[in-house]
């Protein structure tokens, strides 16, 4: 769906690229994650893509079309969830939804009150959203992206501001677009909300992209090849995984107590990254 060859920008007046020659392909129906700390690039790469900023070099392809041959009707096949929510204030919310339904062409526009209820927005749809809260706005900010069925969605910190239940609302919300065959582009900084949503993660730090892999695969390769048991009195210890069942120490240490619970030592993927960019993941 999405193919990016050594793409590299440079904002007016720097002395140095923001991007320094990124590849990466996004296939249709997928999860794509870029993951870094803030100023590695992310933003810029998806304004890039959603033709907010031109004057890049590289070569952007967009359904087997370059980037620059698309015209407004490029807007009708994506959707937009910025990670600072850009609203009229003195609008309603159903009023500002109105107005950014009333830019596009094909009307294929979900049902706003089933969207209001999906989100917890129905009690406040009509109130100015210059009374609305951080979260609220964010929910509705996640809605106008959404709301007119795009193929091609990008979303730049999706989670960021809400609490832990609208979050996780947002992050079901995302697994129900990929079920329906959209392709998806999230930026993030919270490895956690990486690892739940995406196919694959890029990780990007100082303009460049460092490596790209599915989660499983990253946190495998550089976890622990063991296993960590937990007794309810407390004890607890590591052992490897390679026929856990017939180890002695294993088999005398569970007859000690109950066991709490036994897990494999995997690494996050903060630890990945950090281990292979030298960056930590900051916000």
């Amino acid at each position: 769906m999405i193919i990016v060859k050594n793409l590299s920008y440079t904002y007016p007046k720097a002395k140095e690229s923001t991007l320094k020659n990124l590849n990466f392909e996004i296939e249709r129906g997928e999860i794509f994650g870029f993951l870094g700390p803030s100023g590695a690039g992310k933003s810029t790469t998806q304004k890039v893509l959603y033709k907010i900023l031109h004057d890049f070099s590289g070569e952007i392809s967009i359904q087997n079309k370059s980037l620059k041959d698309w015209g407004n009707d490029y807007y009708e096949k994506i959707g937009v969830g910025f990670e600072l929510p850009n609203h009229y204030l003195k609008l309603t919310a159903r009023e500002n939804l109105q107005l950014f339904a009333s830019f596009y062409q094909e009307k294929n526009l979900l049902d706003f009150n089933e969207l209001f209820e999906t989100f917890g927005l129905e009690a406040d749809a009509n109130k100015r959203v210059e009374e609305f809260s951080k979260g609220m706005k964010m929910r509705l900010n996640f809605i106008r992206a959404i709301m007119h069925s795009p193929e091609i969605l990008f979303f730049d910190e999706p989670t960021a501001g809400l609490d832990p239940v609208n979050a996780q609302k947002i992050k079901r919300y995302i697994t129900k677009l990929k079920t329906e065959g959209k392709t998806i582009f999230v930026t993030t900084h919270d490895m956690t909300t990486a690892d739940e949503l995406c196919d694959r993660v890029s990780f990007i730090a100082g303009g460049e992209i460092r490596l790209t892999e599915k989660p499983s695969v990253l946190k495998n390769a550089h976890g622990k090849n063991t296993v960590k048991a937990e007794l309810e009195n407390g004890l607890a210890a590591e052992f490897p995984v390679k026929d856990l069942g017939n180890n002695p120490n294993f088999l005398e240490f569970i007859k000690q107590g109950e066991i709490l619970r036994i897990n494999t030592q995997e690494a996050s993927l903060e630890e990945v990254f950090i281990k292979i960019t030298g960056t930590k993941l900051l916000g």
